[in-house]
Order: structure tokens, then sequence, then C-alpha cells
């Protein structure tokens, strides 16, 4: 047996030594979730697995810095060559690679909150519609779920209930703002683009083995994203 298993109970080496499909380990605070992640990470490169087919994910820079040094640590310089951190940095370093596989130039702009939400105001400003019905927050929010929805601008217009909710919430043109929102923007979430575009496309085309280690999913479009990612991957 591996020296490594044996800094893990029963429960931790088990998730670490099952290898032979999909795999979701459900685990509380302080019980070594980034212990087994590591580990399973070190097991994967132990066993043949290249570092550059691993894509471990987490959600805070804290702990993809952590799992980064102890698996450095067991391994060497090999860490350096796994897709490992925060959804953030490594979707977007996965996206400026593959750019132009998609239309788009390397050198983009990934907009946050408080940018998309300065242009939503701008749009409403420029469409003269009155901000106390169009608040731009209400309106973003409905922008952001149309988006992880893959409901583009054009359907969205298109699609009589959305366009009769808009009218009885006494925001008609709501379809204009988003409408003129994707023309300055990318009408895909980040998230979206990731899950359903560039990642099987990036890594099911072009590698078609590999594996998603993700620490913890918070985000419900996200999870099932990626569930329906591995499903269909396997």
């Amino acid at each position: 047996m591996e020296e490594y298993l044996n800094e893990l109970n029963e429960q931790q080496r088990n998730a670490v030594l099952f290898c032979d499909g999909p795999q979701l380990v459900i685990a509380g605070a302080g019980s070594g979730k980034t212990r087994v992640l590591t580990y399973k990470i070190v097991h994967l490169l132990s066993h043949g697995y290249e570092p550059w087919r691993i894509l471990a994910l987490t959600f805070t820079n804290k702990a993809a810095r952590e799992m980064r040094e102890r698996i450095e640590g067991l391994v060497g310089a090999t860490a350096s060559k796994l897709w490992m951190g925060t959804f953030h940095s490594i979707f977007a370093r996965i996206l400026r690679i593959n750019a132009e596989r998609i239309g788009f130039k390397s050198d983009f702009t990934i907009y946050d909150t408080a940018d998309s939400k300065s242009l939503v105001k701008t749009i409403i400003k420029d469409l003269d519609l009155d901000d106390k019905i169009y608040k731009p927050s209400t309106v973003l929010s409905a922008i952001s779920m149309a988006k992880n929805a893959l409901i583009s601008p054009t359907v969205y217009a298109q699609t009589k209930d959305i366009m009769e909710a808009d009218r009885r919430a006494k925001r008609p043109r709501l379809h204009e703002i988003y409408r003129g929102y994707c023309q300055r923007c990318l009408w895909l979430e980040l998230w979206t683009l990731m899950t359903c575009y560039i990642i099987p496309m990036y890594y099911c085309a072009i590698i078609p083995i590999f594996y998603i280690i993700i620490r913890s999913i918070s985000d419900i479009f996200l999870s099932m994203s990626i569930k329906t990612l591995i499903l269909h991957s396997t």
C-alpha cells in the first residue's frame, strides 16, 4: 500500500482509492476534505494519470493554495502541471487559451457584478426608462437567470410566458435592456460558457480521458452543469 494512504482513516482511504467513475463525497467541516482531495490527486498521479488531464477546482484562493502546497510537498514540480485553482481563475485561463475556438480574442475582459450593474444602469438611462420600475439589481437578476438558462435575447423576446411575466411586473421593455446588454458583452455567464461549451470541447474532444475534482459546490446551476458534464463524459 502506498505510504500516503496510511495517513487516512478508512472512510477517507475509500474515497481516495475509488477511481472507477463519478463520485460524490459528502463531508462536514473539519472532516478532512482538503486532505482527501489532495491525496486523491496524488493517488491518480501515482497510477499514471498525466497531471494536465486532472482538473481540480475550489471556490476560494485559500483552499486552492493549500491543496497546491500539499501536493507539491508530495509530488514536487509535477503539481505545477495540474489544472488546479479557483473556478474563476481556471475557467478564465482555459477560456483565454481557447478564445479563438469560440470566436473571441484572448484579451477579453470579464465583468464582475459591479461592472454588469453599471452597464445595466447605463442601458436603462439610454432607453429613457424609469430606474424605479426597472431597478438595476432586479433587471440584472433577470438577465443572469436568462443567460444561465441559455436563453438568448432573441429567444427571450419570442417567449410568450417570459414576456407576459415582464408585462405583469410592469417591465415590458426588459427584453430591450437584455438585448442592449448582450450587444456590449457576451450573453453567456462564465459558468455557463465553461460548463456547457469550453470544458466539453477542450477536454472531451481533445483529451478524451480526464478527471474533474471539485472541493465544494455551492452554486446550484454549476453543480447541475458539471454533474451533467461528468455523466456525458463517462
